[in-house]
């Protein structure tokens, strides 16, 4: 039996030691594994993975950040080490309840965070748009390499020249309870194929390929299926605080237009980053460039109004009504509306 950890050990990729893990119970009562970096009195971060992903995910993300902020990871339900939940439990709404549990467990009464979602973690955040807790805890959102509808009929992993075609493969794949089987030179570049850009190095590669391979069949089956379903438009839409959008130029899975929908809908949308050339994985294909929009999210809206004691005006975009650079960390190319 192969009892390897389901992402790598060593190097860049590998999950940082946490300060401290929490288990964080949902309202349905499914636990969750939480894990908090960082200094304690630091500014918050909370990230939600995506399908078939797990803390490990946001390894290198993490160590960008959790020299000066707090960052909080955790284990969507049946993925990593959160127990999986029974059928009923797999739904947008048992996303949102897990998220704000997830706040209300790891923050400190009155705190708030900034709030990143990669895929189904984006996903999470529009579903939990219409909750008043995301309100009060969530200061601003990073939505990352993810779409609120039509994710089977906009992928291209399956380059068919039938729209209907291309929607009925990608359902399949989605609901698919196939293993994946071991990590092997056949299944890393069909992985890569699927989710990440050309210029994907091995070892980054391997990194999701661990990740991945170690999420259950039925587990990705049945988040599967909620995906091949998904409408979340109208969340989207309700989704009023200061939200960037990020997306890789070559992700088949939630191609750009995803993203450029949702520049559309978000209410206090703050801007685009499109990295040229990156697939789905875009927090392992480019760390730097997700935690330079989580970093200047949390410069611009986590900051004191005053500096405390020095009745001092505070600095940063919302202060001053400046407007975002042109280019993103990391090479992305970056569109934002002016917030003055």
């Amino acid at each position: 039996m192969n009892r390897r950890p389901a992402h790598v050990t060593s190097g860049p990729y590998a999950p940082p030691v946490p300060r401290s893990t929490l288990t964080v119970t949902s309202a349905d009562g499914a636990r969750l594994y939480a894990e908090v970096h960082g200094p304690q009195d630091a500014p918050a971060v909370v990230l939600a993975h995506g399908w078939t992903c797990s803390t490990a995910f946001w390894a290198p993300v993490v160590r960008e950040l959790a020299a000066d902020h707090q960052v909080v990871v955790y284990d969507q339900r049946g993925h990593g080490r959160s127990p999986a939940a029974p059928p009923a439990g797999h739904s947008t709404g048992a996303l949102a309840d897990d998220l704000v549990a997830v706040l209300e467990a790891a923050l400190r009464p009155g705190e708030r965070a900034v709030l990143g979602g990669h895929s189904m973690g984006g996903m999470t955040i529009m579903a939990a748009a219409g909750r008043p807790q995301l309100h009060e805890r969530a200061a601003a959102a990073l939505l990352c390499s993810t779409g609120s509808a039509d994710l089977a009929a906009e992928a291209r992993v399956f380059a068919l020249r039938s729209p209907q075609g291309r929607r009925r493969a990608h359902r399949l794949l989605l609901r698919s309870r196939a293993p994946l089987g071991p990590v092997s030179p056949l299944t890393l570049r069909a992985l890569k194929y699927a989710t990440m850009g050309p210029g994907a190095t091995a070892e980054q590669v391997a990194a999701c390929a661990r990740i991945v391979h170690g999420c259950p069949a039925g587990v990705r089956a049945r988040w599967g299926a909620v995906l091949a379903g998904l409408e979340l438009t109208g969340g989207a839409g309700r989704l009023e605080l200061p939200t960037e959008v990020l997306a890789g130029s070559a992700d088949r899975l939630t191609p750009p237009v995803h993203a450029r929908r949702l520049a559309s809908v978000l209410p206090d949308f703050r801007g685009l980053t499109e990295l040229p050339g990156l697939g789905h994985m875009t927090p392992i294909e480019d760390p730097g460039a997700v935690a330079g929009r989580l970093r200047a999210l949390v410069r611009d809206h986590l900051h004191p109004t005053r500096a405390e004691g020095t009745g001092t005006e505070a600095t940063g975009s919302e202060a001053t009504g400046t407007e975002a650079t042109d280019t993103a960390p990391g090479g992305g190319r970056q569109t934002k509306e002016s917030t003055a």
